[in-house]
């Protein structure tokens, strides 16, 4: 089965380039391209076999590309993610109205609940390691003669795998370790859950502190209401010690959902939560009675698309004392992300925080620099990451982004080999298929002086030249936009070249210019132009 990195090296096909129009084109002007390139690739204008089998090639491209572009919902699909979202599963059960911001974050659920069977078809592992660190030693007095002493504070480990029995059914398997101090303990749980109809079913045995069981489910009441409780029992050498828990969550518009959770047990407590996530912006605020104490917080995010960053402002307030918390995280691959956050507070003062999320394996490194707030460790706490991220991503992301971005190219050229060699093929059928209108093109513009390709190149260009073409990663494509020409006009749009008829990919990746030599009015032109610019002559 392919993975889903082989999925996004799939070369994709731009259907405007194809007809080339504008995104913004009109019926009448897909309308228009398409029936002057059926008037070109359409098999009953060929009489030979050869050129009739090409015909169907390159009819059948057209007549694809025409069907997207004149279907408004298949088009806004099409505008919204791509090609890909026309293959996506679920699309029947989308109303055609929709918006294409509503069509985007339909793509991205129906593309997340692919994934989810992806991950249920393995063992869909899940993990966190945190490991607290004291530094405390560093900004408080010590002696002048012994270096300040850095120690792990403590450790813990959690680690989950969930393994499909039948579409319904499956078993967790869950356990953690603890390390503080030279002590340690642990546990290890097994649960197996069960589907029903607007639910789920779920019974736990485990050991650790006591053999412990449980008995969880949830339900769908609403379509806004969802309600999730159980009970545990953990048998200890003191007694049994009983736990119940519940929360409700309710839908409260489309981007707020609220919640109220209730835990009787050793700690019992009362929360409120209210979530409140938008595509720019998160707010989170809660309130919570309990045992040992009570306190009120509100964390804002605000994410910054564009940057693929995350900035964080949390507060806290209760019994305990207070905190504040600010911090960023940045995203540095599909799957993987940073965050630093200082922490602030009373009784527990200047933490820096590190947390690396790597799928669903997170990685989290608090150090503790002060146990008061001191200026100096607020100071270097905001700095320190700064420094290091920029060390960082110098000296050991920016090379490994470049040698994967050179491996990414080398799998999708092996990935796209056979397509890749197929438009080849293809660009050479439509050169074959073109002749004769090449030249009743030709003759038009002769006759009225006006634009006349004499050469045009596309591909790249050898290392340290504007001009020089590589041989090997270019190629003549003088017939192909000649029978672009309309009126002695040529204009081409903002997106790669190769997606054009009688055009295709000579190298992967590269950087890759178009030459056009011409004559118009007699007069002689040189234009160069990048691959994704537009154009527009005379």
């Amino acid at each position: 089965m392919a993975s889903e990195n082989d999925s996004d090296a799939e070369l994709e096909e731009n259907y405007y380039t194809f007809l080339n129009l504008p995104r913004d084109a009109t019926t009448e002007q897909i309308n228009t391209a398409y029936r002057k390139q059926s008037r070109i690739y359409h098999p009953d204008k060929h009489i030979d076999p050869e050129s009739k089998k090409k015909a169907e090639i390159m009819f059948n491209r057209t007549k694809r590309a025409y069907e997207v572009l004149s279907d408004p919902h298949k088009r806004a699909i099409y505008d919204s993610v791509g090609e890909k979202g026309l293959k996506t599963e679920g699309w029947e059960i989308v109303h055609r109205t929709k918006t294409p911001a509503e069509i985007r974050e339909e793509y991205e659920r129906l593309a997340q609940a692919a994934a989810e069977r992806r991950l249920q078809q393995r063992t869909n592992p899940r993990g966190n390691i945190t490991i607290n660190v004291n530094a405390t030693e560093i900004f408080a007095p010590y002696d002048d003669t012994e270096m300040p002493r850095v120690e792990i504070g403590s450790m813990s480990i959690a680690q989950s795998i969930e393994a499909p029995i039948t579409r319904k059914d499956l078993i967790v398997m869950s356990g953690n370790l603890y390390s503080s101090n030279g002590t340690g303990s642990g546990g290890f749980v097994v649960a197996g859950r069960r589907l029903l109809n607007k639910g789920w079913l779920e019974l736990c045995l485990g050991a650790g502190n006591g053999f412990l069981m449980g008995l969880k489910g949830g339900r769908t009441l609403s379509p806004k209401l969802t309600l999730n409780g159980g009970t545990n029992l953990n048998f200890r050498d003191s007694g049994v010690i009983p736990a119940l828990f519940s929360t409700l969550a309710v839908q409260l518009d489309k981007h707020t959902m609220g919640s109220l959770t209730l835990n009787a047990g050793p700690q019992s407590s009362m929360s409120t939560q209210i979530d409140r996530t938008t595509e720019n912006h998160a707010w989170n605020t809660s309130f919570v009675i309990g045992t040992p104490h009570m306190y009120v917080g509100i964390a804002y995010t605000r994410k910054m698309l564009e940057n693929e960053l995350k900035l964080k402002l949390a507060v806290k307030a209760g019994t305990f004392g207070f905190m504040g918390e600010y911090g960023v995280e940045k995203k540095v691959s599909k799957y993987s992300s940073v965050l630093a956050a200082v922490s602030i507070g009373v009784p527990s003062g200047v933490i820096l925080k590190f947390k690396i999320i790597r799928s669903n394996q997170s990685y989290v490194f608090p150090i503790h620099l002060s146990e008061e707030i001191v200026p100096a460790a607020v100071f270097y706490a905001s700095v320190t990451p700064v420094i290091a991220w920029f060390f960082v991503k110098k000296a050991i992301m920016d090379p490994m982004e470049a040698e994967r971005k050179s491996i990414e190219v080398e799998r999708t050229k092996r990935q796209n080999e056979q397509r890749l060699a197929a438009k080849k093929l293809e660009a050479s059928a439509a050169i074959h298929l073109m002749q004769r209108t090449y030249q009743r093109i030709m003759n038009e513009e002769l006759e009225r002086r006006g634009l006349i390709i004499t050469r045009a190149i596309y591909g790249c260009v050898n290392a340290g030249s504007s001009t020089q073409f590589n041989p090997d990663e270019s190629y003549d494509v003088t017939v192909p936009l000649q029978c672009l020409v309309k009126d002695s006009k040529l204009q081409l749009y903002e997106s790669s070249k190769s997606d054009l008829p009688g055009f295709y990919d000579p190298s992967i990746g590269d950087d890759k210019i178009l030459r056009i030599e011409y004559t118009y009015n007699n007069q002689f032109n040189v234009v160069n132009i990048k691959d994704n610019e537009a154009l527009k002559l005379p």
